[in-house]
This record gives structure tokens, sequence and C-alpha cells, in this order.
């Protein structure tokens, strides 16, 4: 027989056994998942339940009906015109006038009301000059949600009152203006379109990035309990092997076995976050679950590499708790969601790059809210492909070492009479 025939039989038969031994390690890894309550309760409940409570918790997207006090100094027409505008926002309400500035500011310290809007005395007389007035307005800062929609409230009506006490001269207008009841507005109108966001609701931008951060963080923790658990039974074990696990296979074996099988127990659960959740709470959702699952596939497989690379600091069970929820903190500042990731330091930029779900968060917005294509959003997508490279070699040499030290482990143990 020729050699290279050979080889190629040799190739072929070396191929054919690690892929059943792969399969091996991934039917054992699926009975592990269904057997363990605590791996369900990350891998299963949290992201059905989470991203439900949290969109509840922000629903309605807007807030609305703030209470504020009034301080009237000037007591006129003009005056009460202004308040009663401001009370007709949809965002503020006037709860109650005060005497003076005191007052108001003691009723925003017992919470009654969250913003004070003084009223000058010279107020309805520098109205009548056509002269410029100043309106101050003291805002509760203690939630900027709060305080963003009083400032939008405000802008409205200056820019509304601002039209209707224009000055109007006759040699600045034309006389067919005039005659024709014309309705004189500002030199500049803009109009705001708000992409991805239709409803400048809170739930509609965070909800699509917390949904990228709970896939990583249920992920990795569920992988990372299952790590936890095989070394307690690799301690136990006499010759420092796992008595649940496919122990004759291979580090690549195991590793690829291992994620294929949290990856396919995961898909479900992405149609049902990028699709249903969506729907049911009306977030936006522009793009087709084709898109979904092609982009959302390196960040299941890199979470997935990520949770196996941080077995090695698993000693026991319960180290994933510890871990993982000390770094979902950290995952979400460092995805840019409540501060933006260019105005961060060089250090916390690098930082946030090895993190997956921080590629995730940003072109799954894209594609989510805006309606993006994977070609549009490639660095994304590839970043997390190289994510997913990297974390695959960090896994199976943290495979290795588990191992290799487990047996040494358990050797010295019996050399040692224990």
């Amino acid at each position: 027989m020729c050699p290279k025939k050979t080889s190629s039989m040799g190739l072929f038969r070396k191929t054919g056994q690690w892929l059943s031994m792969m399969g091996r390690v991934f039917r054992n890894e699926w009975k592990l998942v269904l057997g363990d309550m605590g791996v369900l309760l990350f891998f299963v409940a949290l992201p059905l339940a989470y991203p439900v409570a949290y969109t509840l918790v922000y629903n309605p997207e807007v807030v609305d009906n703030i209470r504020i006090a009034v301080v009237d100094n000037s007591r006129t027409k003009e005056s009460r015109e202004l308040v009663r505008t401001v009370d007709a926002t949809p965002a503020l309400e006037v709860y109650d006038y005060a005497s003076d500035l005191g007052e108001a500011k003691k009723m925003m310290a017992e919470t009654k009301v969250y913003g004070v809007l003084e009223i000058p005395a010279d107020y309805a007389r520098k109205l009548g000059r056509g002269e410029q007035v100043h309106v101050p307005f003291y805002a509760d800062m203690s939630l900027l949600l709060r305080f963003r929609s009083e400032m939008g409230a405000l802008t409205d009506v200056q820019i509304q009152m601002g039209k209707e006490i224009m000055p109007v001269t006759i040699d600045e207008t034309p006389l067919s203006a005039l005659a024709a009841g014309r309705e004189l507005s500002l030199p500049v109108k803009s109009d705001s379109y708000f992409l991805g966001d239709t409803e400048q609701g809170f739930a509609s931008f965070v909800i699509p990035g917390i949904i990228i951060l709970i896939l990583q963080q249920s992920l990795v923790l569920g992988v990372c309990l299952i790590g936890g658990t095989s070394r307690e039974r690799r301690r136990r074990d006499p010759q420092g092997l796992d008595p649940k696990a496919v122990n004759e296979a291979g580090p690549w074996a195991t590793i690829w076995g291992k994620t294929l099988c949290y990856t396919v127990f995961y898909i479900p659960f992405v149609l049902y976050l990028t699709r249903i959740v969506p729907e049911m709470f009306s977030l936006p959702h522009y793009g087709s679950p084709v898109q979904y699952l092609l982009f959302l596939l390196p960040l299941l497989l890199s979470s997935s590499f990520l949770g196996l690379t941080l077995v090695y600091f698993m000693k026991e069970r319960e180290s994933a708790f510890i871990i993982v929820v000390f770094t979902s903190v950290i995952f979400l500042f460092l995805s840019g969601l409540t501060w933006p990731r260019y105005a961060m330091s060089r250090f916390w930029v690098w930082m946030s790059d090895i993190v997956p779900a921080t590629w995730g968060i940003e072109g799954f917005i894209s594609i989510n809210n805006n309606g993006a294509t994977l070609a549009e959003e490639s660095t994304d997508y590839i970043a997390l492909w190289i994510l997913s490279a990297v974390y695959m070699f960090t896994a199976a040499w943290v495979c290795r070492k588990i191992a290799v030290s487990s047996r040494l482990r358990a050797l010295s143990k019996k050399e040692s009479g224990e």
C-alpha cells in the first residue's frame, strides 16, 4: 500500500476517533447540565426571568408627571400663563406654590417635589419690553432620568413660548404676511429623529444591551459552576479523575464537546431573548432571526470558552458565584451602556476589548435597533471570532493543566500513604 494512502487513512481514522470522543463529551455534558439544578437555574431560569423583570421595572419607559414647586415672584397674567404651560407638559406636574425659595427647597428636601421653578419679579415687564428673561430652575440630580425629562420639557416650553412672544415689527415683516395672518416662527427649526429608540424610553435603550450581558453572564456562571463541581470530584477521587466526565478525551475534544453542548442548549434562549421579549414589550427589533443567530454564534462560543478558562480559578462549586457575580457589575460598566467607551482611559478600553459582551452589545444594538447587517457590523463580528479563538486556546490549556495537576496530586497522596 502506498505510504501516502496509509497516512491519509490514519488521518481519517484519527479524525473519526476525535469526533467520536467529542460526541461522547457532548452527550455526557448534556446529561450533567440537565441533572444539575444549580446549572439549570442559571442556564434556564435566569435568561427566561431576568429580561422580563428588568423590562417590567423600566415600564413605562419615560418618567412623567414629575412634581415641581413654583415660586411666582411676578404674580402676573404672564407668569400664570407660564405655569399653566409647564403644568400641561406630560413630564412635569405643578405640585404646589411656595411663598419663597426657602420654602420650596424645604419641599424638595422632604421629597414632596423634585424641582423648583422660580419666576422673577420683573418677568412680565421684561417680556413687554422684548428683553430676555432668565427663569431659574432648581433640579434634584439624584436621578438622571428625572433630570433629563425635566430639562426636555422646559426646553420645549421655552421654544413654544419664544415663538408666541417673538416681537413683530412692520419693518421686518412683509405686509402680505401680516394680511394673511401667517404664523411667525423661529428663524431655524430643527426636527429630532431618535433612531433605534423612537419612544425615547429607557427600556428601549438599555434592555437590548442587558440581553447580551445576560446571555454571557448566565452562560459563564453555569460553565464555572459545572467546572467547580468537577474539580471537587477530582479531589475526592483516588486517581485524580472526575467519575462523571469522559476522562480519556483529550483537551481539544473536551472543550469542543462542552462548548457545542452549551451553544446548542442556548439557541432557543437566543430566539426567546431577541424576538419574544421585544414583542412582549414592544421594544425595537428590526433585525431578522438569521442575522441574530449568525451574529450571536461567536458570542456564545467565546463566552463558553471564557467560562472554561475561568474554571482554572474555580477550586470548588461556590467559587463561581464569587467570581462571576463580582465581574457582572464591571462588565456592565465596560460595555459602554452606562459610559461611552471612547471617553474611557486606554487601560479600561483594553479591558473592555477582552469581554465578549462588549462587542456583542455594540453590534447587536446596531442590528436590533437600527437594522444594520453583518457586513456593516463586521468589526464587532470579527472581534467576537478573534476572542473565540483566543479563549479556545486558553480553555484547552486550562483543561490540560487541571487534568495533569489533579493526577499529580493524586499520585503524591498515594505515595505519601494518605
